[in-house]
């Protein structure tokens, strides 16, 4: 519109092209200017209102302005996020970690800083591994298979234990907590002692009181009859009692994590005791059959003999009179295999996952009738645990039960 008002005065003085001119740069210079107060009030943090203008450039410098003002009030909430999650992280007992892809430390809380002897300045984008020289935690770190935790001595403190868990999050970043178990490791310790110190006290008397009832009821026929009855079963308690002892001394050995003496175990010879063992329990009210690969393996073999005893034992007690027990040891490509499979009551699937634990019954009329201690799968678990193996069951009402032992091939003589 400028340039046709400029034309058509331009034509009345007979000076179109020059009007032309003098509008063209007018309206470029006006246009310079615009740009140039948009460029200083951008330039310029100070400025908070937008320059005066008019038309379009008036437009567009209230649209900056808002925009700017929505910009500023996300960056504020985004700051008080941020805030608030350092304030928190700061507050946890637990140290937490930050570090990138490359494995160099980006950001740690207080916590992290006092267990790993973190300093800010001088520790920031160095890797974590140069910081925490533990050679497990380089393998843990470098492994990428974060299922489970690792323990180790904390670098500030080597009384102190510490349980280092590891997430990956983004483009192969990590999340490190890590935890001072050092109070819980003290009262698990405790807790071994306890049951190692208390079964062995109660060993000395039981057995003092174990073989006098044995005396006794030898010569029962010499006491008044009323007696009889009453001696049978304290000695059958008393017998129960040494059983539990014994598991308990087992399990507190097993979990004392002692070296084992890897030896050259024949299992063919090991299962054929087991089997014959069996049998004289079962006194012939079962089936009891046997596939045995010509496979020995290396490892404990007291601590083996245990393990797959405990399992074929619990499968007569848990059979009914005529029922069937296959025992099957074999190779496959996943390693070496023990399955114990009964034709018994089986177990309902809710209880499966707690089988292993300590006491556990998923029939405690059951276990007051076969005399169990609660503790067979317990060692059972530990004594595959020291032999890097893993034990499944599968089972269901009425349709007995397979206990599976899987052990690594490596572990093949």
């Amino acid at each position: 519109m400028a340039f046709i008002i400029a034309g058509l005065i331009g034509a009345m003085f007979d000076a179109f092209a020059w009007g032309l001119a003098i509008t063209g740069i007018s309206y470029i210079t006006w246009h310079y200017l615009q740009l140039r107060k948009l460029h200083i009030w951008l330039k310029n943090p100070d400025l908070k209102d937008p320059p005066d203008s008019y038309g379009l450039w008036g437009a567009i410098f209230d649209d900056v302005f808002r925009l700017q003002n929505r910009q500023k009030k996300s960056r504020k909430r985004l700051k008080a996020v941020i805030r608030r999650v350092q304030d928190s992280t700061t507050a946890l007992r637990d140290g937490v970690l930050m570090v990138n892809n490359n494995g160099e430390l980006e950001w740690w809380n207080e916590s992290a800083g006092r267990l790993l002897g973190l300093k800010e300045q001088h520790d920031i984008g160095h890797p974590i591994t140069n910081l925490v020289r533990a050679p497990e935690f380089k393998e843990y770190f470098e492994h990428s298979q974060y299922d489970t935790p690792l323990e180790i001595p904390s670098p500030v403190n080597h009384e102190q234990i510490l349980q280092i868990t590891l997430t990956l999050f983004g483009k192969k970043d990590r999340l490190i907590v890590c935890r001072d178990i050092t109070h819980m490791k003290q009262l698990e310790a405790m807790r071994h002692d306890f049951i190692a110190n208390a079964s062995h006290e109660l060993r000395t008397p039981l057995t003092v009181i174990s073989g006098y009832l044995e005396t006794f009821i030898e010569y029962k026929d010499q006491v008044p009859s009323r007696w009889g009855r009453a001696l049978d079963q304290m000695h059958q308690q008393s017998q129960r009692m040494e059983n539990l002892i014994n598991d308990l001394l087992m399990l507190s050995r097993l979990e004392s994590g002692h070296d084992l003496q890897h030896v050259k175990v024949p299992m063919p010879a090991v299962l054929k005791r087991i089997q014959n063992d069996a049998l004289e329990l079962s006194a012939g009210k079962h089936t009891i059959t046997m596939e045995c690969e010509s496979v020995d393996i290396i490892g404990n073999e007291s601590e083996l003999c245990s393990a797959f005893s405990n399992l074929i034992f619990n499968a007569i007690k848990y059979t009914p009179d005529g029922g069937e027990v296959h025992i099957k040891w074999f190779k496959d490509h996943k390693g070496l295999n023990l399955s114990v499979q009964d034709n018994g009551l089986g177990i309902d699937s809710m209880h499966i996952p707690r089988l292993t634990e300590r006491f556990y019954r998923a029939d405690p009329s059951r276990h007051s009738e076969t005399g169990g201690t609660g503790l067979g799968l317990a060692i059972v678990k530990h004594v595959l645990l020291r032999h890097d193996g893993q034990l499944e069951v599968k089972s269901a009402i009425g349709k007995g039960s397979t206990f599976t032992c899987h052990l690594p091939a490596s572990r093949a003589a």
